[in-house]
C-alpha cells in the first residue's frame, strides 16, 4: 500500500536538486516536494515549481490550502505532471501558513479538511494523503486528534502522515514548533491501534535508521525530516534494510561521481552551481575531510562559471585529508 520509508517535505530543502542528489544514495525511499501553494499552481510557473526528473520518482507533490475546487485542480495537475501522491498540509505553523488559512490550522476544522480530501480524491485517481500534526493549540487531546482522523477518513482517505509534536500558533517559530512541544509517540502508536485498517506514517524526531526500525515495529512507515538533510548519507544502507534492495551500497565517491553530468546539464543551461551544492554540504558528515569538503564547495560553487570540476576538486580534497588521518 505505501513505503516504509520517506523524507518530509521541507520549504528550502527538498527541491528538485536535493531530490535528485537524495537519489544517488536511496533509490526507494519516498521523496516529497516543499510544500507549494494551491494558489501559486494556479497562477504561477508550473514548469518551475512542479518540475522534476523522472529518477526522483516515486516522488509526492505536498499542496497547501482549503479550496476545495481548488485543490481538486491542484490534484488533477499533480497525475498529469506524473506524480506519485498528492498529500494535503495540515501541518504548517508559520503565520504566512495560517493567514491562508492552511497548514496546522485547519486541525481545528476538520470538515473542511475532510471536504479538500473529497474534492481531491474525486479529481485523481493518484493516492491522496494528510500530514497533520498530534494536535493544534489546546486543542492537543488523544480524542481530538482520532476525530479529526475519523472524520478525514470517512472520505475514503487512507493515508495519514502524523507529526508527534502538537503545534502552538502562537507564541513559537516554526522552529521552534520543530523542536519545543514534547514527542508523543505513543499517541501516534495508538492511533494505528485504533484504526488498524488506515496506514499511519509517524515524523518527528527522527535521526537513526535504528530508531526508524524500532517505530516500524508500531506503525506502518516513519517519516525523516531535518535528519535526511543534515545527515544524507544516513539513507544509504536505507534500501537494503527497508525495501530488500540487493544492490550495492553506494560510496560517497560513487555518489559524487554520479551527479557530475547532472550539474554539467543544469550549470550549462545557466544554473549556478550552489543552487545544486548547497544541498551535498553534509554528505561526507563526521567523515575525515569533512570540513574540506564543504569549505571547498563553499568557496568555489558561487564562482562565475563554476561546474562540476569544482565537486571534482572537493572529492580529491577530501580523499587527501582522509589518507592524511590514516597515516596519522
Amino acid at each position: 500500500m505505501g513505503y516504509p520509508v520517506s523524507i518530509a517535505p521541507m520549504m528550502d530543502r527538498t527541491d528538485r536538486h536535493y531530490r535528485y542528489f537524495m537519489r544517488q544514495i536511496t533509490q526507494r525511499t519516498l521523496l516529497y516536494t516543499e510544500m507549494v501553494t494551491a494558489q501559486a499552481i494556479k497562477h504561477g510557473d508550473r514548469d518551475r515549481l512542479l518540475g522534476f526528473s523522472p529518477a526522483e520518482k516515486p516522488l509526492v507533490l505536498q499542496v497547501g490550502g482549503d479550496d476545495p475546487q481548488l485543490l481538486a485542480e491542484c490534484a488533477r495537475i499533480a497525475e498529469d505532471f506524473g506524480y506519485d501522491e498528492i498529500n494535503l498540509n495540515v501541518g504548517c505553523p508559520s503565520d504566512r501558513v495560517q493567514s491562508g488559512n492552511f497548514g496546522a490550522c485547519l486541525m481545528a476544522q476538520p470538515e473542511l479538511v475532510a471536504e479538500c480530501v473529497a474534492a481531491m480524491m474525486a479529481a485523481t485517481s493518484i493516492p491522496v494523503s494528510v500530514k497533520h500534526r498530534i494536535g493544534v493549540d489546546d486543542l492537543d487531546s488523544y480524542d481530538a486528534m482520532a476525530q479529526f482522523v475519523a472524520t478525514v477518513a470517512a472520505t475514503g482517505c487512507q493515508r495519514f502522515t502524523v507529526h508527534a509534536r502538537k503545534a502552538w500558533l502562537k507564541g513559537l517559530s516554526p522552529k521552534e514548533n520543530r523542536n519545543v512541544p514534547p514527542l508523543r509517540y505513543a499517541d501516534v502508536y495508538r492511533l494505528k491501534r485504533d484504526f488498524p485498517q488506515l496506514w499511519i506514517e509517524i515524523n518527528g524526531g527522527i535521526t537513526t535508521l535504528a530508531q526508524t526500525q524500532t517505530h516500524l515495529a508500531q506503525v506502518d512507515a516513519v517519516m525523516i525530516g531535518r535528519a535526511a538533510y543534515d545527515t544524507p548519507y544516513l539513507f544509504a544502507e536505507c534500501d537494503r534494510q527497508f525495501f530488500g534492495s540487493t544492490e550495492a551500497v553506494p560510496t560517497r565517491s560513487q555518489v559524487v561521481h554520479a551527479m557530475l553530468p547532472y550539474v554539467d546539464h543544469w550549470t550549462g543551461q545557466g544554473l549556478k552551481l550552489n543552487s545544486i551544492t548547497r544541498h551535498m554540504l553534509m554528505l561526507f558528515h563526521g567523515q575525515p575531510g569533512s570540513r574540506t569538503w564543504r569549505r571547498l564547495i563553499t568557496e568555489n560553487a558561487c564562482l562565475p562559471g563554476a561546474g562540476s570540476e569544482v565537486l571534482e576538486a572537493a572529492l580529491a580534497g577530501v580523499e587527501k585529508a582522509a589518507n592524511a588521518s590514516v597515516l596519522v
